[in-house]
């Protein structure tokens, strides 16, 4: 444990520091506010004078070069002296080379002065040996002692009194200065960044003779500007009190009782930080490589251990809970037992050396970009260079290109990376979409190893075939951000989405009405606008030209602002959008669950996103509202989309495979293709299907009286699926199952058919990926529509439950809602009637009476 001893300067004080006479009119007030009393900066304990009593000693002022004598009343104090630490400042005045005074530059309002005259000798420290010896040093101005405010001049050879301190970036957050704490540090308080205090200036004055005891000091200013000494501390020690060893990792064992809760341990050292302490869950190398779910991230919870990240001197001394640990004997060991002898650190791969990372196509033998993630055998994610340590997942909190799926964090790369690693064992997982196999490895890292390369394998192909993949719907990324996180996971196209929440509008400075220009050949990225209405319902409209579909938002919070009167309906944002030459979608179908009923109804809706995959089985009721809409005759696509709001959504988790045959890769033969119906959604599985040879979006006839339809399903998976289903109108007319999963299923079956309906292929797994909003492997394909001679598809009961969701949204529009005004309000509401209409029309074709429900 390292020793101090604060001197007594109480004597020797010959000014108060609010006394401004000896400073310049920029040091003055930053010395008057500087700390005083008894103080512990950097774990080194300093005892001063407060500000309005004598409470500093100051030498030079005036020009004058009288030296001030310190005693030192420390027996038996004073011997086996490493350092002595000095707490000072200067003046920012200083004297040109005619020996006139050189003020500081003009003080720009809230901004500290400018130092002048760098490695200016400003004053002689020597420190007297009560054997009549001396050693002096000198102490120049930016070196050994700085002014207490200067902008951006770091002092070379002394340290301000204000030290690191750790953040958690999740907050609470001092008033305007989140953003701040996304660092994870600061130096001082968050306060200092507002009040703009001064700092003392620490140096430590190496002492060349421990042996020999220190009778006093003697301060020679050479007159040049003022310095003034608020304390000074002996350290009896070996190692500079002020420098620490490089940030290292320790795994802390307590007694059985105290960890049971790692987070809640209390953590102190003296002389240095504690700049993360966080808690690790139980690895079993062997399980997680042998595991067949890979890639998707891994269930959080589970037993856990403290680790900590120190940056401390080899002096120094550690305190977790009631536990005290010598950290001088860390590096020589690789462990410390508590001086109690009842707990344990251990220093954690401690030996790394920084490799250069390339992830290769197996088939081209090129850099592909895909995501990574690196753990050390004892769990703890190692990043990149240039990606966090740990994830920030809040919503519109994080931007990077970093993901945290359950407990497993990765970093996106363009496939190629750098940083430090482990010697020895560690471990990597690097996944790229659904098309290729994740890999995990055991790696052994050598000593001095520079290079590394890791091989992606493909499990399947689908873009010769026609086919090319799209992200329907997500938030807040930056273009560039979303092309790389795009590539990554294979994701051919990215919608990326402006909106307005409230009074806050997220990516309208990035719409331009074109193709953005962050897009390459294979990964284009378009921006678009998702407009939203919180009862009614949200939609995206994607790729569209021209001018911004606007307003984004109506209606009130939480979609618009406080207020808002409903101005349009979806139905009319569509139509503009289709007019726009783009595409038009209801994403998360069908919440919020109103007008979107209609807008289908009307035919001015190209897909429905499709991502309820909460279960294996998919009989959700996202999925059942799709049927709904079908079995009351309205064809629609689905398709797929993440609404990635934040880190722990992968672009692309939910995606949309659209077929666009031998069309050239653009966002307008997507959209036809979307139009066509000729889609899959899937957050896994690549899922194929057709019926008498037509796939998708296509339709078949069959005679009056019914049929035979020969169908084909088949679907691949990197990670193993359990049900294979083709669905007839709703219901599951033909399945296989695999009880241990598998990695490919297919179906083959003549399927009887009576009446006109629609026949498509669904499949599902146990397994789940750990979204922020965890969903299970699935896979769903648009309808082969199955047309019977004379014979129209339209279920009763489907119908009356689209007529009475239009019904509320009407309700709610003529008690609930702030019309725009009375001709906007009917216009509105001309678009519910009329979509009511039609389904009333179907109802009275089919015989169940006339409907009615318009009026």
């Amino acid at each position: 444990m390292p020793e101090f001893t604060p001197v007594n300067l109480n004597p020797h004080y010959n000014n108060t520091r609010i006394d401004g006479s000896p400073w310049d009119e920029g040091s003055a007030p930053a010395v008057a506010g500087l700390p005083g009393g008894e103080n512990t900066f950097w774990g080194i304990p300093f005892s001063g004078g407060e500000a309005d009593d004598p409470s500093i000693i100051v030498a030079g002022d005036n020009g004058s070069t009288d030296a001030v004598e310190i005693g030192i009343d420390a027996p038996g104090k004073s011997g086996d002296v490493g350092y002595v630490v000095f707490q000072h400042v200067c003046d920012g005045k200083s004297l040109d080379e005619t020996g006139q005074v050189r003020e500081p530059y003009p003080l720009q309002a809230g901004r500290p002065p400018v130092a002048l005259n760098p490695g200016e000798l400003l004053a002689e420290y020597t420190l007297v040996y009560a054997d009549g010896s001396e050693h002096t040093v000198p102490v120049r101005r930016q070196f050994e002692i700085n002014s207490p405010r200067t902008r951006g001049q770091s002092t070379y050879a002394a340290k301000d009194h204000l030290e690191p301190v750790a953040l958690d970036f999740r907050g609470p957050s001092p008033r305007n200065l989140w953003g701040r704490m996304q660092l994870n540090v600061n130096v001082g308080s968050l306060d200092s960044l507002t009040n703009g205090e001064g700092t003392w200036l620490l140096f430590a004055l190496p002492n060349p003779h421990p042996d020999r005891q220190i009778s006093g000091i003697r301060v020679t200013p050479t007159g040049r500007a003022s310095i003034g000494i608020g304390a000074i501390t002996l350290f009896h020690g070996n190692n500079h009190p002020l420098r620490h060893s490089k940030l290292e990792s320790v795994a802390v064992e307590l007694p059985d009782g105290e960890g049971s809760d790692p987070s809640s341990v209390e953590v102190d050292i003296d002389l240095g930080t504690v700049a993360r302490s966080y808690t690790v869950l139980a690895f079993d190398p062997d399980t997680w490589l042998e595991d067949d779910r890979k890639g998707w991230g891994d269930e959080a919870g589970g037993d856990s251990s403290l680790v900590l990240d120190i940056a401390a001197n080899p002096d120094s001394t550690l305190l977790i809970g009631d536990h005290e640990f010598d950290m001088s004997r860390l590096h020589e060991s690789g462990e410390v037992t508590a001086s109690d002898g009842q707990a344990r650190i251990r220093l954690l791969t401690a030996d790394r050396t920084w490799v250069h990372t390339k992830i290769i196509d197996a088939a081209t033998g090129k850099p592909t970009p895909a995501r990574i993630h690196f753990r050390a055998p004892d769990g703890r994610y190692i990043p990149p260079y240039g990606h966090r340590h740990e994830v920030n997942d809040n919503w519109f909190e994080d931007y990077g290109a970093d993901l945290l799926l359950g407990s497993t964090q990765y970093a996106y790369v363009d496939g190629t990376l750098q940083g430090e690693l482990p010697v020895g064992d560690v471990y990597v997982e690097v996944v790229k979409g659904f098309e290729y196999a994740p890999v995990r490895q055991k790696l052994h890292i050598e000593p001095g190893q520079r290079e590394l390369t890791i091989s992606l394998d493909r499990i399947a192909n689908t873009r010769p075939d026609g086919w090319v993949t799209a992200d329907t719907h997500t938030h807040f990324l930056t273009p560039e951000t979303a092309r790389l996180e795009a590539a990554a996971e294979d994701t051919n196209m990215v919608n990326l989405l402006a909106a307005q929440w409230g009074d806050l509008f997220t990516n309208v400075g990035d719409l331009t009405g074109a193709l953005s220009g962050s897009s390459t050949d294979e990964t284009l990225i378009w921006v678009g606008t998702e407009n939203r209405q919180h009862l009614m319902g949200h939609i995206n409209l994607l790729a569209y030209t021209g001018s911004p579909i606007f307003p984004l938002s109506t209606g009130g919070p939480s979609e618009g602002y406080i207020g808002d009167s409903v101005k349009r309906a979806m139905s009319e944002w569509a139509e503009e959008c289709r007019r726009k030459d783009g595409v038009v979608i209801v994403p998360h179908f069908p919440f919020p669950e109103s007008e979107v009923y209609a807008e289908v109804i009307r035919g001015v809706i190209d897909g429905l996103e499709i991502r309820d995959f909460w279960s294996p089985s998919m009989d959700t009721f996202a999925v059942h509202e799709w049927y709904a809409l079908l079995n009351a005759g309205y064809r629609v696509a689905a398709v797929g989309g993440t609404d990635k709001m934040s880190a722990s959504m992968p672009v692309g988790g939910v995606r949309t495979y659209a077929h666009i045959g031998d069309d050239e890769f653009s966002f307008s033969a997507w959209g036809r293709a979307v139009r066509a119906g000729k889609t899959v959604t899937t957050s896994g599985p690549i899922l194929t299907f057709t019926a008498e040879g037509q796939v998708p979006g296509d339709e078949i006839k069959i005679g009056q009286g019914g049929g035979t339809v020969h169908v084909e399903v088949s679907a691949i998976s990197a990670s193993p699926i359990h049900t294979l289903d083709i669905v007839f109108n709703g219901r599951v007319i033909a399945s296989e199952s695999a009880a241990g999963g598998a990695l490919s299923m297919s179906l083959s079956e003549d399927i009887q058919i009576k009446g006109s309906g629609w026949l498509a292929a669904r499949c599902g797994s146990e397994n789940v990926a750990w979204h922020v909003w965890p969903v299970n492997m699935n896979a769903h394909t648009s309808p082969v529509y199955v047309v019977e001679q004379g014979s129209e598809l339209f279920q009763q009961s489907a119908g009356e439950h689209l007529i009475t969701v239009m019904q509320g949204g009407l309700e709610w529009l003529d008690t609930l809602a702030i019309p725009e005004s009375p001709e906007r309000h009917e216009a509105i509401k001309k678009v519910f009637h009329d979509a009511i209409h039609d389904v009333d029309g179907k109802m009275e074709r089919h015989g169940h009476g006339p409907g009615g429900h318009t009026h």
